[in-house]
């Protein structure tokens, strides 16, 4: 029996279900009567041919399922995955025999040539040539094509060149997604299961200032938890900050000898780095006071009162200071320092102790890990412990009292082998499997100036973030009044515009640049509005905010429309960015699984030049030539601009832009 003898596409759920049925009935009568088979040979060939089919009946079965419409969802469909579904159960139908044979289905480079492309077919013919199966890759191309099941996307395949398959969408299908947007809203993609999520970010040392090096783990550690919340993970953020250690025995006692009733009165310290500075220089300087210092940090690990009271005074100052930055950068945090850590840090000794992985060095205890060069201090030789021993015990914590699926680390790249070290010996003693739970150091490049050296002040200090970003409120308002924003805002709009534009022209160049790579940080060209810049994007949101408006449509219009207006896609821009819209979802499922924020940036600009397009081909509003009134609207074309302003309010928020009103 033979499963190609059926015409799938001809036959209802139902009569496909019986067919599947009738043919498992035959191959399995004819199992259990081998005298009908004539010969012990023919019964395995029948059994393997047998195990073949139900494994490509089962792939067509859940292709099946995979087919009923997905309309009446309000997630958003991932039109990209769906293809892959499709193309998958066809994959596997063709070639049962190929073992995880490879799915590459993505959006056409070339758009007159098709909407999406796959290109499985070359890779499938080099794994068939190693099993010794020549085969070209347009047969295969043609055979996958064959074995397409009935859905509700495609309008056509054609084969193009050696055997890329080019898929041409319908698009009754994608105007109807476009309607379903525009009347649920943007709505994440189907989540098959709520994970918690912990994101380590931001992550400054008490008692010294944030500088810009903090800036783009914050910016992007922010970033990364608001994908995760909207797509509808459990998120955790959490602030590692340096709160414990050594320099606080130098901090408290220099505390008391300069307000020496501070614990009756609250000492003013104003300047938390000049006080962090000359703490310093008395430690490298005075011997009296460094022994001092020392016996301060002993009596604060052993937790009494006074100095905790003190060390909670300088904490609570630099957590104002922090908290300045957060305010400006809307940025949520939950503080965990080291110090939330100490207690557990004597367990995670003795459990590494006791699995027989720490060794002695020099007075030292340390663990190497599998496959590591370098090992981990977890005591020091005066019997302290270290910063390894602190983020053992936060990702142990995480992984078990926080029971995360997913833990992210945003830190410099610099930091990425010692992650890599902590994330083995975790690995090495059991606490997760990494097939299982996904442990991740997300790093970053520094920020340069424009002379493409490390970011500093004129004078070689590093650049504090508040002065940073109180530069940026001073170029935005320039930048507006040069603009002539001024005479057509109020006090109150020009306030929230320039703080839009400050804040989020510094977010997005951010990370509109790889992580990975180093940036250069220039407020000239972060406030261009020209090219792929914040200044630019929201701008354009404005502009496109605001032609409902000018042509006196308010909400309620606009809602109503959705509901009950088809929205066209016959002009080749309307179809263009009815598509562009559309392939949000894909561009955020992308980015959860490589982290690579810039990926959003690029689709947003995209969208932008891809409605600029649009709007300067196709009348969305139609006026009198002498008297500017309104004759006609193409509703159907202002729904497009809805669509597109809700995607783009949806991709700001998740870069933690905030767009205004009116600019």
């Amino acid at each position: 029996f033979s499963l190609s003898s059926l015409d799938w596409k001809d036959k209802s759920v139902k009569e496909r279900s019986q067919s599947w049925s009738c043919v498992e009935c035959k191959i399995v009568e004819s199992l259990k009567n081998p005298q009908n088979l004539g010969a012990t040979t023919r019964l395995d060939e029948l059994r393997d041919e047998n195990t073949k089919l139900k494994y490509r009946l089962n792939i067509l079965k859940r292709s099946l399922q995979e087919d009923l419409p997905v309309q009446d969802s309000k997630a958003m469909l991932n039109i990209n995955q769906r293809l892959q579904q499709v193309f998958g159960g066809a994959i596997t139908a063709s070639y049962p025999e190929l073992e995880d044979p490879p799915l590459a289905v993505t959006p056409s480079q070339q758009a007159k040539f098709a909407d999406y492309q796959c290109n499985s077919a070359m890779s499938m013919a080099q794994m068939l040539k190693a099993k010794g199966t020549k085969v070209s890759p347009r047969e295969i191309a043609e055979k996958i094509i064959k074995n397409l099941p009935e859905n509700e996307l495609i309008e056509k395949t054609e084969i193009a060149g050696p055997g890329f398959i080019n898929v041409h969408l319908k698009r009754p299908f994608v105007s109807q997604l476009l309607s379903n947007l525009l009347v649920n809203g943007v709505q994440p993609p189907p989540l098959a299961k709520k994970k918690k999520v912990v994101v380590d970010f931001s992550s400054p040392n008490i008692a010294k200032e944030m500088h810009v090096g903090h800036l783009r783990s914050t910016i992007i550690g922010d970033s990364m938890c608001r994908l995760f919340e909207f797509l509808g993970y459990d998120v955790l953020r959490l602030n590692h900050v340096g709160d414990w250690g050594t320099q606080f025995g130098m901090l408290i006692a220099h505390l008391q000898d300069k307000f020496p009733n501070y614990l009756a009165v609250s000492p003013p310290i104003s300047d938390l780095q000049a006080f962090y500075k000359e703490s310093k220089k008395r430690f490298d300087n005075e011997e009296d006071f460094k022994k001092r210092a020392y016996q301060c940090v002993v009596r604060l690990q052993s937790k009494e009162p006074d100095f905790i009271k003190a060390w909670n005074m300088i904490c609570d100052v630099s957590r104002k200071e922090f908290q300045r930055v957060y305010d400006c950068l809307d940025i949520k945090l939950i503080e965990r320092g080291e110090s939330y850590y100490q207690d557990m840090m004597t367990k995670v000794v003795k459990e590494f102790e006791e699995r027989g992985f720490v060794e002695l060095d020099e007075g030292r205890k340390i663990v190497f890990a599998q496959g590591q060069s370098l090992p981990l201090t977890v005591v020091k030789s005066d019997g302290g412990y270290t910063y390894d021993t602190s983020d053992l015990a936060a990702l142990r914590n995480r992984l078990f009292d926080e029971k995360a699926d997913i833990i992210i680390y945003v830190t410099d790249s610099g930091q990425g082998s010692h992650f890599q070290v902590v994330f083995a010996a975790a690995q090495m003693i059991g606490w997760y499997d990494p097939k299982v739970t996904r442990v991740e150091h997300a790093g970053f490049g520094v920020v340069l100036g424009e002379d493409k050296k490390k970011f500093k002040t004129r004078s070689g200090d590093t650049v504090r973030l508040m002065d940073l970003l109180d530069e940026g409120l001073k170029r935005s308002m320039d930048k507006l009044k040069d603009k002539e924003r001024d005479k057509v805002l109020t006090p109150e709009e020009l306030v929230k515009a320039q703080r839009s534009v400050a804040f989020g022209c510094i977010k997005y160049a951010d990370l509109s640049h790889n992580r990975i790579n180093d940036y250069v940080f220039s407020f000239d060209k972060m406030l261009d509005d020209r090219g792929n810049t914040a200044a630019y994007l929201l701008y354009a949101f404005t502009r496109i905010r605001s032609i409902a408006r000018l042509a006196n449509i308010d909400e309620a219009a606009l809602r109503q429309a959705a509901e009950s207006t088809e929205v066209r896609l016959d002009h080749e821009k309307e179809w263009k960015l009815g598509k562009c819209i559309l392939r949000f979802p894909e561009i955020l499922t992308k980015i959860t699984d490589d982290l690579l924020l810039h990926t959003l940036c690029d689709f947003l600009y995209e969208l932008a030049t891809t409605f600029t397009e649009f709007y300067d081909c196709c009348y969305c509003v139609e006026k009198d030539r002498q008297t500017g009134e309104v004759v006609k609207v193409n509703m159907w074309r202002m729904l497009l601009c809805e669509a597109t302003a809700a995607v783009m309010a949806k991709g700001f928020d998740i870069l933690g832009l905030n767009p205004v009103s009116r600019m």
